[in-house]
């Protein structure tokens, strides 16, 4: 029995030594090959132990996932049965706090100018595809001149949403700016300098700075100029003994890579289930793990007016009270405004975000159709996708976008807007062969996927490709301009002949939120319009969103089954 006693002991002295190696090992190394944190630094390989997690982008408020109830929880005046209430999970994410306003778009308009002057002909159509349509203020019956020529440039409209983007030059937007908030990032670690300020090179056309272009390759960037680098992030890797000594403010480091955490997700417009999930906040109404009550607009209770004694009867947010009625009257203004209002003029809903009610509609990811298929997804539901790859030469490198392959769209009003610009990658649509044996994807463009492709048709069953589709009547029986190249290689600019059954189409995008020029009932977050995405009007802007990586809030709440039971 004593030497049974022993051989216990034994066992058990071994057993805790191994696992007091283990916990040593994963929190200095690798618990899986052994290596340190400094031995995979040495050789060159990644490690980021100090990554603290993710931080909220300049401008932008953490909007945490949950479930919701999607579409009409209220009346239904309309009748047109396209908010029926569909249960849905949206993703935590990050959005603006409020929507971009003109002096924020005029930065990009200054940026877009200075990168790509109209004087060269590389860069032609560049800057006027970005420029706003300033003459949405313009009515036949009303005097609106003056807005059309200082409602974006003037200083009193500075902070007053921008206005007459259509959904094209929002996306570019949120993708430039999400470069602008990288290409910052890196100033402040001390890994890039500040282009703008150097005498040695020149930022202009390609060279310029973009975030994909930066990973794939860094040196690709400015022709391969070293010279726009400062030291960059520190590296344990030790100089080789008679290697000749890194001339003074060249670059030693190493570049910034996706594992350093460091670098910000793409910026783009936020989905419609995003955006109606922030709008909505039922944060506030949450009992434990319950939702109590509905809510009609962005803020709770079911009123547009303020019942405070000091400010009763004010209005919550920047409406159209009646016919010809859009302030109330003079010394005593129920919004404070007869058009549009500076952003933050009103209070936030629970999640910080202005706005989200009233004084703009904005532009979301979407494309429009009548019914919200939660059948085929209710997890982050987004119908829009085209699914792209980067382009690959013969030589199996990278292909990046210069003035040879730079290519140019004419949309269906006339104006020409570039699909890249010089010095980002190039991209391509994703083929049958790239999706062959996939059980997620089939295609490349899923934008009428079950809503509008073969799949949706009675023949559904056929074997005709996509191409052999667009030469049959269509579901959506939309207006198709006509594009014709003239002598002078301009397009000539025609209207459809054909009777059309519907004006939803595949560029049909979709709008969130009410307006300065809408009634109450369009406030409602579920509400939900269309226009053409090459369109712009006086009452539609838009605010930028980005994904939130990790966990889907900084702090969670422990769940019962984790606390000790007594």
């Amino acid at each position: 029995m004593k030497n049974l006693k022993n051989l216990q002991l034994i066992i058990l002295a071994v057993i805790t030594v191994s696992i007091t190696s283990c916990n040593k090992g994963s929190k200095n190394g690798s618990s899986l090959t052994g290596w340190s944190d400094k031995d995979m630094a040495t050789a060159g390989f990644s490690t980021n132990k100090k990554y603290k997690g993710q931080k909220a982008p300049p401008g932008m408020v953490l909007i945490e996932g949950g479930t919701f109830t999607m579409g009409h929880v209220q009346d239904d005046v309309m009748y047109d049965w396209n908010t029926t209430p569909v249960k849905m999970q949206v993703r935590s994410f990050f959005l603006d706090e409020t929507e971009v306003t003109n002096s924020e778009y005029l930065f990009y308009l200054e940026w877009t100018k200075k990168v790509f002057p109209k004087s060269n002909d590389n860069y032609e159509h560049i800057y006027d595809a970005a420029v706003p349509d300033t003459l949405v203020w313009r009515d036949v019956l009303g005097f609106n001149e003056l807005l059309t020529e200082n409602y974006l440039r003037h200083p009193s409209y500075a902070n007053y949403p921008v206005v007459g983007v259509n959904w094209v030059q929002a996306n570019q937007y949120c993708k430039w700016r999400g470069d602008r908030v990288n290409e910052k990032a890196l100033m402040d670690k001390g890994v890039l300098k500040n282009l703008f300020a150097l005498d040695s090179v020149e930022v202009e056309g390609a060279n310029h700075f973009s975030t994909k272009s930066y990973l794939a390759n860094p040196y690709n960037m400015f022709d391969g100029d070293s010279t726009i680098y400062k030291k960059g992030l520190p590296q344990i890797k030790k100089r080789k003994k008679g290697a000749a000594k890194p001339a003074k403010g060249s670059f030693t480091g190493r570049h910034v890579k996706i594992s350093d955490g460091i670098l910000s997700p793409g910026f783009r417009l936020p989905t419609e289930a995003e955006w109606e999930y922030a709008a909505k906040a039922l944060v506030e109404n949450r009992e434990y793990n319950n939702i109590r009550g509905r809510k009609k607009f962005a803020w709770n209770g079911k009123y547009a007016r303020r019942a405070d004694r000091r400010y009763r009867g004010d209005q919550l947010a920047n409406y159209k009270q009646g016919k010809g009625d859009y302030s109330g009257v003079a010394g005593w203004s129920s919004d404070g405004a007869d058009i549009t209002i500076a952003v933050k003029s009103y209070k936030p809903n629970a999640f910080g975000l202005y706005d989200m009610s009233g004084n703009v509609a904005e532009w979301v990811a979407d494309v429009y159709r009548p019914i919200i298929d939660s059948e085929a997804n209710d997890f982050n539901y987004y119908r829009g996708n085209v699914f792209n790859k980067t382009l690959i030469d013969n030589e199996g490198k990278v292909v990046f976008v210069d003035y040879n392959n730079m290519a140019f769209d004419t949309l269906d009003n006339g104006r020409i807007v570039p699909k890249d610009l010089p010095g980002e990658i190039k991209y391509i649509p994703v083929t049958k062969t790239d999706a062959f044996m996939r059980n997620n994807y089939e295609k490349s463009y899923n934008i009428d996927y079950h809503d509008g492709d073969l799949a949706s048709t009675q023949n559904y069953a056929a074997n005709d490709d996509d191409d052999e589709m667009a030469a049959k009547p269509r579901m959506y029986n939309s207006p198709i301009i006509p594009k014709e190249i003239g002598e002078s290689g301009l397009v000539k600019q025609m209207y459809d002949k054909q009777n059309r059954t519907t004006l939803v189409s595949d560029k049909s995008r979709v709008i969130k939120g009410g307006s300065w020029r809408d009634r109450q009932y369009w406030l409602d977050p579920a509400q939900r319009r269309f226009l053409p995405e090459y369109m712009g009007a006086n009452y539609i802007g838009f605010r930028c969103a980005t994904d939130k990586l990790g966990a889907m809030t900084p702090k969670r709440r422990k769940a019962h089954h984790d606390k000790k039971i007594k």
